[in-house]
């Protein structure tokens, strides 16, 4: 049996198409194009590459683009006033903060300065408090983007069993409650698991998000599976996933390339958010969620 190749790229690229009409009937509807603001915080290579990307096509779809580029050496009061200026100006409809940021300055703290109508990563905690409790809020990009590409794929949920292999607040733990919300048994795995074969192994969907390369051998995984591999790191011979694509491939139904699989679709519901915030902003539907307001 040889896998079928999930093509996140192709996925990707017909999200934002529809990104696309939805932001030109927005431009035409409220007479400005809905502002993307991305705020950059020193010289990390990866996250310049990532924030140039996410600008770029967030650009293409018709964003306007409200960047902010601040030195490595910024005080924690700085980037907060950046941010809050951001909130305050009405053309700027979706804040994303690039993490990971430099050492000495704390991200919660700033991240929470970020309404949820205006949280477009989906990271904040009454972000992270409105999904949990099953309310409308923007949710996380990577989870949100790896739901798509199972619905796209025709993968059914109600009562199949998932596991999903990391904890992060990032990716795992928003992964599993959006997978709870759509009627699957989920398990979350993470550093501390015993026998990790036997825990994924018992998976219809296999989520995989720890960073480690090629973690996830066919021992790890039950046959016919759906493999969703959320990690890529840069490696002597190349970008590699925390699945052994090839060997996997022997043993899943489906599974995502890395790359060309999962990232892609994280920036296209990225930009599918920010003009959905807009969109809500605009109805009157969404407004400031803020704790005792949702």
């Amino acid at each position: 049996m040889t896998a079928r190749t999930i093509d996140g790229a192709a996925i990707a690229r017909s999200t934002r198409a529809s990104v696309t009409e939805r932001v030109t009937r927005f431009h035409a509807a409220v007479g400005r194009a809905p502002g993307l603001a991305t705020v950059l915080v020193g010289e990390d290579p990866a996250s310049q590459v990532y924030v140039a990307s996410k600008r770029r096509l967030a650009t293409a779809c018709g964003f306007a683009d409200h960047h902010r580029l601040l030195p490595s050496d910024v005080s924690q009061a700085e980037v907060a006033r950046v941010i809050e200026d951001l909130v305050a100006d009405d053309r700027v409809d979706g804040i994303l903060l690039q993490l990971p940021l430099p050492v000495g300055l704390e991200a919660a703290p700033l991240l929470d300065l970020i309404p949820a109508s205006k949280d477009v990563d989906g990271l904040t905690t009454v972000s992270a408090g409105l999904l949990a409790r099953r309310l409308p809020g923007l949710r996380p990009c990577t989870p949100a983007g790896i739901m798509r590409l199972l619905d796209e794929t025709g993968v059914p949920l109600v009562g199949v069993r998932a596991v999903v292999v990391g904890a992060s607040e990032l990716v795992g733990r928003p992964m599993a409650q959006l997978l709870l919300e759509r009627g699957a048994t989920v398990t979350i795995a993470h550093a501390l698991t015993r026998d990790l074969p036997a825990v994924t192994r018992e998976a219809d969907v296999l989520v995989v998000a720890t960073g480690v390369p090629g973690l996830i051998t066919p021992g790890h995984v039950r046959p016919g599976a759906v493999v969703m591999d959320v990690g890529i790191t840069r490696t002597d011979d190349g970008l590699r996933g925390d699945v052994a694509f090839d060997a996997v491939s022997k043993t899943a139904g489906a599974i995502t390339p890395v790359p060309g699989g999962v990232g892609p679709m994280t920036i296209a519901m990225l930009l599918e958010n920010t003009i959905t915030a807009a969109e809500m902003v605009m109805a009157g539907s969404m407004g400031d969620l803020t704790p005792g307001r949702a």
